[in-house]
Parts: structure tokens; C-alpha cells; sequence
């Protein structure tokens, strides 16, 4: 349910099927195509961004441009490259080798606070009522919003188009991100219990948090499956069937799994269009179809499957 901006210092083998994958020799030249990102290009080669942007000299952040060479390196030059660059942080040597790449599609509909803003008048901007735009990010409606906190907005609104600040704080309430990393095997054994394919919710979790349950979004989403305090709220009103502890990695799982199988019955068992509305929200995709970012996003995780036991 959206995420992320995290710097991966480390490598691991998952990724999305080699299209061009490199062997151990020299890099291979690789001419960007329409549609490709850094990230896309780096996740097709079963590497990951960071890696691939240090290799040629770029920040992970960069845009590629169509037609321009990217080259691909094999896994050792593209480990030597991510040790020669300059690190700024470092994971415990505890964490489980699953970063989540920085330039994954961005979250749909994320805002972060300014300066003067009103819950009232994010609401009027955003076209919705302060009562939804409350319900949606887990506040009542009389919340005092404040600065550099960050919101979740319906997917193609006027405000979430526009240039957003990283967020610098987060309201508080369910779920809260951990310093806790998880795994594909926990996560498939929770989703199996839940109605969910394991193969889907693990793709789903990798591609939102890296496996990581410490991770916040710029659009607010927290933890492992990226769950947003609203959704968290009514997933524990409708769907869960005990207390769901908010800090708790297993019980991140739980609730997008709950929320996630909700999403396949809603869409008649049809898998693309649950994945599409995990990440847009099931009334913009009904409403607008899935916008191009989300359609990339479905297409990564429908690839990640094969990685998790999946078709």
C-alpha cells in the first residue's frame, strides 16, 4: 500500500527474471527502451538499483533516457561498484539481505503537510470530504494536521500531483513501523491462513518494503505489506477476527493479507486487478482504470511471483 525511499547498501539474489541477465564476465551494453526506469532495468537483471546506478556512475534516483546505454554488470562488478561507492548508512549485520530498491514506482496519491495547511483544506484540494480524508489516514475529522507529516490521498487528486517534501514525521496510530525484517516463508504461511496466495502477498511485500517492516512511505504507509493507518483501522473493524497488535511484523502481514484477499473477492478473484487496487485504491481503479505507474506495478509483482513459488 505504498512505499519507499531506502538505501541499499547490500545485495541479495531476488529479483524480478533476468530479461537480459549478465554472466559472470564483463558488463553487457544495455539501450533503455520506452517505459524503463533505473530501477526497472536493474530489477530485470537481478540486481539491485543502487548497484546498478553506482556501476555507471549514476545516483539511484537518476532518470534514464530513451535510447541512451546503460551497462550491465555482472554481480561481482556490480557488488564491487556498490563497496567502492560512498556509504551514508549501514544495515545490522542481523537484517536479512532483502533491501527494497529506491526507485520503485512511486506511492499513488502521497502528500506531505505544509506550512498553513488544514485537514479541511487538503480535503477540498484533494476533492473529497475532510470526514473520507480523515477515515483514510486513521484521524478524526477535528485533527490538527501538522507540518511535514505525510498523507494518503485518492490516487490522481490535484495535490498529490504536485512536488511533495519528504515527509519528517508521521501521525501516530496503528500500524507502527519496527526495526524487524521478515520473510517469504512467514509471510506465505500468514497469507495462506488469510484466503491469499503466498507467492502473491510475499511479491506484493517485497515490492512494497523490501521484506521490511520498519519502512514508511512518503504516502504514509508503514511496515512490511505497507499498510495505511486507515486501512489498518478498518481491517480491524471488519475483517480481523482478534486485536491486531500494531508493532508487530506478523500482524502487518495479517492485516494486508485480510485486506488483500477483501480486494480478490471484491474484484472476482481477478489478480491484477486486486494488485491494482492494493496500490491505487479498488474506487480510482473502478473509476479511472489503472494509471500507468500502477500498471507498471502490477507487471513487477506479477514477475516477483515466480521468485516466491509462484505461476
Amino acid at each position: 500500500m505504498r512505499a519507499r525511499r531506502f538505501l541499499t547498501l547490500t545485495f541479495a539474489a531476488l529479483a524480478v527474471p533476468a530479461a537480459a541477465a549478465t554472466s559472470a564476465g564483463a558488463a553487457v551494453p544495455h539501450t533503455v527502451q520506452p517505459g524503463e526506469t533505473l530501477w526497472s532495468i536493474a530489477a530485470a537483471n537481478n540486481l539491485y538499483t543502487p548497484a546498478l546506478a553506482a556501476f555507471n556512475g549514476l545516483s539511484p534516483d537518476s532518470q534514464v533516457v530513451l535510447g541512451s546505454t546503460v551497462q550491465i554488470p555482472s554481480e561481482g562488478e556490480a557488488l564491487g561498484a556498490v563497496n567502492a561507492a560512498p556509504q551514508t548508512q549501514s544495515q545490522p549485520e542481523s537484517a536479512p539481505a532483502a533491501p527494497q530498491s529506491t526507485s520503485a514506482p512511486p506511492p499513488a496519491g502521497g502528500y506531505t503537510v505544509r506550512p498553513g495547511d488544514t485537514l479541511t483544506g487538503i480535503a477540498a484540494t484533494a476533492g473529497v470530504s475532510p470526514q473520507a480524508l480523515a477515515a483514510m489516514n486513521g484521524l478524526s475529522a477535528d485533527s490538527q494536521v501538522i507540518s511535514g507529516t505525510a498523507l494518503k490521498l485518492p490516487a490522481g487528486s490535484p495535490a498529490a500531483s504536485q512536488p511533495q517534501p519528504e515527509p519528517t514525521a508521521i501521525p501516530q496510530g496503528g500500524p507502527q513501523p519496527t526495526p524487524v525484517h521478515t520473510n517469504s516463508s512467514e509471510i506465505g504461511q500468514i497469507a495462506s491462513q488469510n484466503g491469499v496466495p503466498g507467492s502473491l502477498a510475499s511479491a506484493i511485500a517485497w515490492q512494497e518494503s523490501g521484506f521490511n517492516n520498519g519502512a514508511v512511505s512518503s504516502a504514509n504507509a508503514r511496515g512490511v505489506m505497507q499498510v495505511m493507518p486507515g486501512t489498518w483501522d478498518w481491517v480491524q473493524q471488519n475483517l480481523a477476527s482478534s486485536q491486531l497488535n500494531p508493532a508487530s511484523a506478523q500482524d502487518n502481514v495479517r492485516a494486508g493479507t485480510l485486506y488483500l484477499n477483501q480486494l480478490l473477492k471484491d474484484t472476482g478473484g481477478d489478480e491484477r486487478t486486486a494488485i491494482a487496487a492494493y496500490y491505487q485504491g479498488l474506487g480510482s481503479v473502478q473509476q479511472n482504470g489503472m494509471l500507468p505507474e500502477t500498471q507498471r506495478y502490477v507487471d513487477n509483482v506479477m514477475a516477483l511471483r515466480g521468485r516466491f513459488g509462484g505461476p
